[in-house]
């Protein structure tokens, strides 16, 4: 491979030139964590010196009797060498360190946070030991990561790199906080809590298979190559837990043998679509004609209910609809138990100013 001007090649991949590899065992002083005595827990639980141990919650009050304690410094990487194997974690405080975890202290040419952002997006350790998986000390201190040639720049990458995570975070709590908003107001205005402006008048309570035809899938053998990778949409509960509200392609096609010999049966554009096993409660809209397995129900509104205001009615069910599943090898509901829902139906043009302000929520999220 031709490495670019400015560049050379080495055992950690393409680097800049003036960059070098560092090996941890030049860097770092490793050791592994302790564990407290069971019968001294109670002795060593205080406010005082909150000195975290990990996995236990424990604090600083006499620790420093037990020889196998040791308290991490600050400004340290933390590896896990048990369980979830090599996950990396910088520590900005004295903390004391269980046993399941190797600790590295710098002591050289590498910044702990920037080598904790390496190990965890360029490392991956291989286990030598036998018996139960682990890392040990001598194991780490083989790897290195490469890195640029002063720790300015080194804490500057690190620096950057914990904005953007503190960045994603804050927007993550802001994505969940519009989640519980839109939560909120699905309860409100599907239910006729809170009324949109421009509206008034009595809801009626209806059962879904009154104003709904509706029909379940089926599957053809997947042991047979001439049932699949044919020209029509076959919809799985896991093309509509990725393809979100409206599922436009599908992972599989059958052909029409496919079709025949199952029980699948066709569904328009803009069939409500509805899981029945698995991920109960699930939901899409058809944005194309397909069929389905039998694990997904069509639902098919009638003059009188609008299917993006079915949709937003039956995703609020879902945490309702898993306590209604038959219990056997896993909860699942049936068609007749989809057909008794009650719904609470406003007239076509309320329901449709409902379903937009909903939608207008899911865009903002998305």
């Amino acid at each position: 491979m031709e490495v670019k001007s400015g560049y050379r090649q080495t055992e950690v991949g393409v680097i800049p030139e003036d960059w070098g590899i560092l090996r941890f065992r030049d860097h770092f002083h490793i050791y592994a964590g302790g564990d407290v005595p069971k019968d001294s827990l109670s002795q060593i639980q205080s406010e005082d010196h909150p000195y975290p141990i990990f996995a236990n919650a424990i604090q600083n009050k006499g620790l420093y009797g037990f020889t196998s304690i040791k308290r991490g410094k600050p400004d340290s990487v933390t590896i896990t060498a048990r369980g979830y194997l090599g996950h990396a974690e910088y520590r900005d405080e004295p903390f004391f360190p269980i046993v399941r975890l190797l600790v590295l202290e710098p002591t050289g040419a590498l910044d702990a946070k920037y080598t904790t952002y390496a190990i965890n997006d360029r490392v991956e350790f291989s286990i030598e030991s036998t018996g139960v998986p682990q890392l040990t000390a001598p194991q780490v201190g083989k790897y290195a990561v490469a890195a640029p040639p002063t720790l300015e720049e080194q804490h500057t990458i690190a620096t950057a790199l914990s904005d953007v995570d503190a960045l994603m975070e804050g927007l993550d709590r802001l994505i969940a906080k519009k989640r519980d908003l839109k939560q909120a107001a699905m309860q409100q205005l599907l239910t006729g809590q809170t009324r949109l402006p421009g509206f008034k008048g009595e809801w009626e309570t209806k059962r879904l298979g009154d104003i709904a035809e509706m029909g379940s899938g089926g599957t053809p053998p997947s042991s047979v190559a001439a049932y699949y990778d044919g020209d029509i949409a076959w919809v799985s509960i896991a093309d509509m837990t990725k393809g979100g509200k409206i599922i436009t392609n599908t992972d599989r096609n059958l052909t029409r043998e496919g079709f025949n010999i199952c029980a699948a049966q066709m569904f328009p554009p803009r069939t409500v679509l509805y899981a029945m096993y698995a991920s109960l409660g699930e939901c899409s809209i058809a944005g194309i004609p397909l069929c389905s397995s039998q694990a997904i129900l069509g639902i098919r509104p009638k003059s009188g209910l609008g299917e993006e205001y079915l949709y937003y009615y039956l995703n609020s069910q879902k945490t309702k609809v898993k306590t209604l599943g038959q219990q056997g090898t896993q909860a699942n509901l049936n068609k007749g138990m989809v057909q008794d829902f009650r719904l609470a139906l406003p007239p076509l043009p309320e329901q449709a100013a409902i379903a937009s302000v909903l939608s207008d929520m899911d865009a903002e999220i998305d």
